[in-house]
This record gives C-alpha cells, sequence and structure tokens, in this order.
C-alpha cells in the first residue's frame, strides 16, 4: 500500500467512525501458515521479503478456477431469460479470488458493469473498494458476484422470473468458492438470499446460516452514496465480519 493508497485507507475508516490505528500485538499475529494477519489496522511495519507462501497466494488470485471457469461456460452467451433481448451488453459473471474466504453479493450490472463486464466498478464499486480495503483487504483477496449477471433495463430490480433464471449460477459459484462469510449488499440481494420480505434496517446486525457461510446483510454502497450518514452502521457490519473471519 503506498501513501496515497494509505491516506485514502485512514480517510475513509475516519469516515466510518473508526477513533484510530492500534498497535496491539493482536492485530499482527501471524496464522498458522505464516502469512500474518489480514485484519486490523494498517500495519506500517510491513515487511519486502516474499516468502513461499506469499507466491502461492499470488497464483491462487491470478489463476482462473476450471470449476468457476465451467460454471461461466455452462451459461454462454445466455438465452435463458428475457435480459438478453433488453439491451444487455456483457455477461457480468464476478471476479476475485475463486479462493476467497469473504464473498460480496450485490443485485445485478449496472450501467457501468454492464458495458465492462465486471461486477462493482461503477461509483458504489468505487466505494466498495473502499470498504473492503477498511478491513485490511483488497478486492484481489475477495470475490465479488451478483444475484443475477445481466443488467435490467434502466436498473430496474430483477423480476421474478429471471431470479429463478439466473440465481442457480450464483448457488454454483457460492458452492465452489467455499466462502467462510458472505456479504448480501442491500434489500434486494439479503431479501432474495434469505427468503424474506424483512427490510435491510431488520435484517443488517444479524449473523445468519447460509450455504456453509456466515451471511451479513448491509446496506449497499450505491444507498451509501445517497446516505453517507449509514457509513456508520455498514462499519458496524464490517467490524463483525471482521471478527467472522478472524475467529473462523
Amino acid at each position: 500500500m503506498n501513501r496515497d493508497q494509505l491516506i485514502q485507507h485512514l480517510r475513509f475508516a475516519a469516515e466510518l467512525g473508526v477513533a484510530g490505528t492500534s498497535r496491539d500485538p493482536a492485530w499482527r499475529t501471524r496464522d498458522k501458515n505464516g502469512t500474518g494477519s489480514r485484519f486490523g489496522a494498517v500495519n506500517v511495519e510491513k515487511s519486502n521479503k516474499t516468502t513461499p507462501t506469499m507466491l502461492v497466494m499470488a497464483a491462487a488470485k491470478t489463476t482462473p478456477d476450471p470449476f468457476l471457469a465451467a460454471v461461466r461456460a455452462d451459461i454462454g452467451d445466455c438465452t435463458r431469460c428475457k435480459l438478453h433481448t433488453l439491451g444487455r451488453s456483457h455477461i457480468v459473471f464476478g471476479v476475485g479470488n475463486p479462493h476467497a474466504d469473504l464473498m460480496f453479493v450485490g443485485e445485478a450490472p449496472g450501467r457501468d458493469e454492464d458495458l465492462q463486464g465486471i461486477p462493482f466498478v461503477g461509483r458504489a464499486g468505487q466505494l466498495l473498494t473502499k470498504i473492503i480495503e477498511a478491513i485490511g483487504l483488497t478486492r484481489d483477496e475477495v470475490y465479488i458476484a451478483n444475484v443475477i449477471k445481466c443488467r435490467p433495463p434502466e436498473n430496474r430490480n430483477p423480476e421474478p422470473d429471471e431470479v429463478e433464471t439466473c440465481e442457480p449460477f450464483l448457488f454454483q459459484q457460492i458452492d465452489l468458492i467455499k466462502p467462510k462469510v458472505i456479504v448480501a449488499l442491500g434489500k434486494f440481494a439479503a431479501q432474495t438470499l434469505l427468503r424474506t420480505l424483512d427490510p435491510i434496517s431488520r435484517l443488517r446486525g444479524r449473523v445468519y446460516d447460509y450455504r456453509g457461510a456466515k451471511l451479513i446483510p448491509t446496506f449497499h454502497p450505491a444507498y451509501l452514496l445517497r446516505n453517507p450518514s449509514s457509513k456508520r452502521e455498514v462499519w458496524e457490519d464490517m467490524k463483525l465480519v471482521r471478527t467472522l473471519l478472524k475467529v473462523s
């Protein structure tokens, strides 16, 4: 992390209500693989030494997973629902570490995502990147996907038949990645995954068992852009995420 990235990281942490950094040795302990803690405050005492474990981790992030690739190949140039006739540019499958402990699931691609074929690359995606960095991770270390893979016209909510058609591919992604924690971003993703109509304000702040993982609903980054006062609540959810990852 360079100086500018560090400044941005600390600035966003301050916006979320983080009072400062910690030098508690517990935040800098190494795990059983000797790779170092993935959580807590920014550690400026960064080593320049490259270990074999670090090389393996880097390879895992950059090597395509054959099982996920098979799921993507099965989707193909999908014509299973009406969205393929409604202006879709790209199928937005998912991106990140295929062996991630943490997975983020959003609703559907937006305009920027549809154009680039990558989830969460617009303004909301930039904010999501900051949220990920605020808990000591990078986008390369997590996996990001959506409930459906094609952009609904005018960014409307996905319709029930579209969800029913597309969500099995998300389930396959989850079952292959086997994350320890899933963060459902926003009302639609949380309600869809949990099969509930409860509002996100009631769902967030709690932990749910979901397909072998712990699921935590939180506000969507796009909502935070309109309601920045809710960043503090998202930070509370992210602290819970960090705790679950640390103890699992």
